[in-house]
């Protein structure tokens, strides 16, 4: 699961964002502290850091410069500010991306997927994902429960995983069409519903039954926790 740390000292804004992303399978949290930013990035180690231009103590410029002397953590500026100079200010620090207040929730997950795609997943970083007890390699797309594994085909692990990193929300079945068609892996209405029902029946051979739910007209999600 990723760590983000969002520094953010809008409660409204940060509550309401971490609780989302947490719906997204993200481990979400919100600095406490605000002059001790960079002490919770060593600590906690996060994986993405959501930077606010305006703080106290000092402003997002600033502790980005000093978390870029210590880590290259991707760091996703979430400001009002929306003229040039902060933009290219937030660049200049080590920033690698900028979105501006209001925001929509959907850009926001959808760019930070990009930023951690980017990182992590090409860089070579393993990632297991775990729901139930079920543990799924997304390297070697496999699957296991108790003992028992099972091999997934390119489409039924990118079905999976994309249930798995949104656990709590039904996905619907144009969201998951739209993310096979964006891995240059065309998926018609029949053939997801093909691929979605072979992946079940190797979650059935390996104990997961009724791992998947389908949520008739809308699309799938996992297993209530």
């Amino acid at each position: 699961m990723y760590k983000i740390l969002m520094v953010e000292d809008d409660m409204v804004i940060a509550r309401k964002t971490t609780q989302f992303l947490g719906s997204w399978g993200y481990d979400a949290k919100c600095v406490e502290v605000f002059d001790r930013v960079l002490e919770t990035v060593n600590d906690w180690n996060p994986d993405l850091v959501i930077m606010d231009v305006s703080l106290p103590y000092r402003n997002g410029f600033e502790w980005t410069r000093q978390i870029r002397l210590h880590s290259k953590v991707p760091i996703l500026f979430l400001s009002s500010a929306d003229d040039a100079m902060n933009i290219v200010t937030a660049v200049s620090q080590g920033a690698d991306d900028y979105m501006t207040k209001p925001f929509d929730m959907q850009v926001l997950a959808f760019k930070i997927q990009a930023l951690l795609r980017r990182t992590y997943d090409f860089a070579g970083k393993t990632r297991t994902l775990e729901h139930h007890g079920l543990r799924f390699n997304t390297d070697e797309n496999t699957i296991s429960l108790e003992g028992r594994t099972a091999e997934l085909t390119r489409n039924e692990a990118r079905i999976l995983r994309m249930l798995m990193e949104r656990r709590n929300v039904i996905v619907s079945r144009e969201d998951l069409m739209e993310g096979l068609w964006k891995t240059d892996c065309y998926v018609d209405e029949n053939a997801l519903s093909v691929n979605v029902n072979r992946l079940r029946k190797k979650l059935d051979s390996i104990g997961a039954a009724g791992f998947i739910e389908t949520k008739k007209g809308i699309g799938y999600r996992l297993c209530a926790d």
